[in-house]
C-alpha cells in the first residue's frame, strides 16, 4: 500500500479520487498510529474510531456514485476542542463543560464537511484556550510540553495521528506548539477565517489557525476555511481562487527578509541562538538583521490589557459560579482583567492601527519578517505551556504568520522559524513561506 505519511494531502485526495486509495484505508492507517502512540502523546479528548471508519466508508460510497467531490474529500481532520460540533462534546479543556455539546456546528466545521473532509474528533486544549496545561505531551519527548493552547492539534500532526488539524491563537497558540512539536502552523490574517461557533476568549485577538506537515498542506486547508461569514463581523471577503497555485509557484523574485532578534533573544538557550545565527548566515544575501522597533514593547503591554479584559468579560460567569474549578492561571487573569479601565482598553485598541501602519512600511522593501517561533525548544515540563513572547506582537497586529520546522535546538528537539507577512497578503505570503521551506530542505 502507498505510504500515505510521505504524501502531501492534495496527493492523497488525488489518489482517493482516482480509486488508488480509499478513505477507509487512509483513516485506518491513522487509527493504527493512534493505537500505537496515543497512550503516550494523549492528544485526543474525543475520538470514536468506529464512527470515523463509518464516515470514511460513506465518503468512499459517495465517490463511487460519480458525484463531484470537494478539495478535501475523504481526508480526516482533527479539531481543537473549542470548535463547536453537534455530534460530539466540546469541552474547551475545562470540567465546567464536561460532556456538553454545541447546538450547532461552528462555521468552519460546515465548511470542512462541504469540502468532503471527515471530522476525526477533538484534540486537547489548554483550559479555556488559555494557560492551564492540557494532558498532552510532546511527541518528541514525553517529558516536555507540546505548547499551548492548541497542544493536541499540533501533537496529533507531529505524531502522524492526523494529516491536518485546526487550532486557534490569541497569543501564540498556533505558532508556539508548531515550533515545539516540529510541524507547520499557519495563522492567517485576522478576519479571514470565521470564529462563529468557536469558544470566544478575545474578539479582537482570536484567530483560527491550521496545522500540517508542509506549507502546501496548510494552504489547502486554509483555502477551504477562508470565507466571509456574516455571523463573525471581523471576517472580510477574500478571494482564495489562486491561493494554492500561488503557494506552489512562490515569489517571482528571490525574496528579501528582515530578521528581528527581538528583545526576547536572550531567552533562547545557546544552542538555539547558534542555530538561528547559522540560519541567518546561510541566507545572508536574503536576510538583513534589524533592531526591534521600539513600539513592540508597548504592544506586549496592550496585548495583555485586551486579553485579560476580554477573559474577564467572557468568563466572568464561570468565575462567579465555578471559581474553584478554574486554574490559578485563569483566576489571576480574570482578576487582573476586572481591574483594567475602559480608558486603558480603548487606548490598547487604538494603538493597534497606529502600530500596524508603522509595521506595514517594512513591505515596501521586504517580502517578510523573520523571528524565532519560540524562545528555544519545548521546556522540560508539563506544568507550563511555555511563553508566547515571540508571538503576541503578530496576534495583536493581526498579521499572517507561519512557523516552519527548519531548525533543531538543545537535545535535537525541533525549533521553528517564524515568518510574518502583511495583512491580506496571504497568497504571496504563503508562496514566500513555501520558497523558504523548499530552500531549507534542499
Amino acid at each position: 500500500m502507498t505510504d500515505i505519511f510521505s504524501l502531501k494531502v492534495e496527493d492523497i485526495v488525488s489518489k482517493i479520487n482516482d480509486a488508488q486509495l480509499t478513505s477507509v484505508e487512509v483513516c485506518q492507517k491513522y487509527i493504527e498510529r493512534i493505537n500505537e502512540f496515543e497512550k503516550d502523546v494523549k492528544a485526543w479528548v474525543h475520538l470514536d474510531k468506529k464512527l470515523l471508519l463509518e464516515k470514511a466508508a460513506e465518503a468512499d460510497e459517495y465517490r463511487r456514485s460519480g458525484k463531484p467531490t470537494g478539495p478535501l474529500h475523504g481526508i480526516p481532520v482533527a479539531l481543537k476542542d473549542i470548535i463547536g460540533t453537534v455530534d460530539m462534546p466540546t469541552e474547551c479543556g475545562t470540567p465546567i463543560r464536561k460532556g456538553k455539546s454545541y447546538s450547532q456546528n461552528a462555521e468552519i466545521v460546515d465548511l470542512l464537511l462541504s469540502a468532503g473532509a471527515i471530522v476525526m474528533g477533538k484534540t486537547a486544549t489548554s483550559e479555556l484556550a488559555y494557560l492551564g496545561p492540557s494532558k498532552t505531551t510532546n511527541p518528541h519527548d514525553h517529558l516536555r510540553t507540546p505548547g499551548g493552547s492548541s497542544s493536541g492539534s499540533a501533537a496529533s500532526i507531529a505524531s502522524f495521528m492526523a494529516p491536518l488539524s485546526i487550532g486557534s491563537q490569541t497569543g501564540g497558540s498556533v505558532i508556539r506548539p508548531a515550533s515545539y512539536c516540529g510541524v507547520v502552523g499557519y495563522k492567517p490574517t485576522y478576519g479571514l477565517i470565521s470564529r462563529n461557533g468557536v469558544l470566544k476568549t478575545s474578539d479582537k485577538l482570536d484567530h483560527i489557525g491550521v496545522f500540517g506537515r508542509s506549507v502546501e498542506d496548510v494552504a489547502l486547508l486554509a483555502k477551504v476555511l477562508i470565507k466571509k461569514d456574516n455571523h463573525d463581523k471581523a471576517t472580510v471577503h477574500y478571494s482564495t481562487e489562486n491561493m494554492l497555485n500561488e503557494t506552489k509557484k512562490g515569489p517571482l523574485f528571490e525574496p528579501r527578509f528582515i530578521f528581528y532578534k527581538t528583545d526576547y533573544w536572550k531567552l533562547l538557550d545557546k544552542k538555539s541562538r547558534d542555530a538561528f545565527e547559522y540560519f541567518i548566515k546561510s541566507f545572508k544575501k536574503n536576510i538583513e538583521v534589524f533592531d526591534t522597533p521600539s513600539y513592540f514593547k508597548d504592544i506586549h503591554k496592550y496585548h495583555q490589557i485586551i486579553h485579560e479584559t476580554d477573559l474577564a468579560n467572557n468568563f466572568g460567569l464561570y468565575f462567579k459560579k465555578y471559581k474553584k474549578k478554574l486554574s490559578k492561571y485563569m483566576q489571576d487573569a480574570i482578576s487582573k482583567g476586572n481591574k483594567h479601565s475602559a480608558k486603558d482598553y480603548a487606548e490598547a485598541i487604538d494603538f493597534m492601527k497606529r502600530s500596524y501602519d508603522s509595521y506595514e512600511e517594512v513591505f515596501e522593501d521586504y517580502h517578510g519578517v523573520l523571528t524565532p517561533s519560540s524562545p528555544g525548544v519545548a521546556p522540560k515540563s508539563l506544568k507550563s505551556t511555555g511563553t508566547a513572547e515571540f508571538n503576541k506582537v503578530w496576534s495583536y497586529l493581526g498579521t499572517p504568520c507561519i512557523s516552519l520546522p527548519l531548525l533543531q535546538g538543545e537535545g535535537d528537539m525541533p525549533l521553528g522559524v517564524q515568518l510574518i507577512g502583511a495583512r491580506y497578503d496571504d497568497h504571496r505570503f504563503l508562496g514566500v513561506a513555501n520558497w523558504l521551506e523548499k530552500e531549507c530542505n534542499k
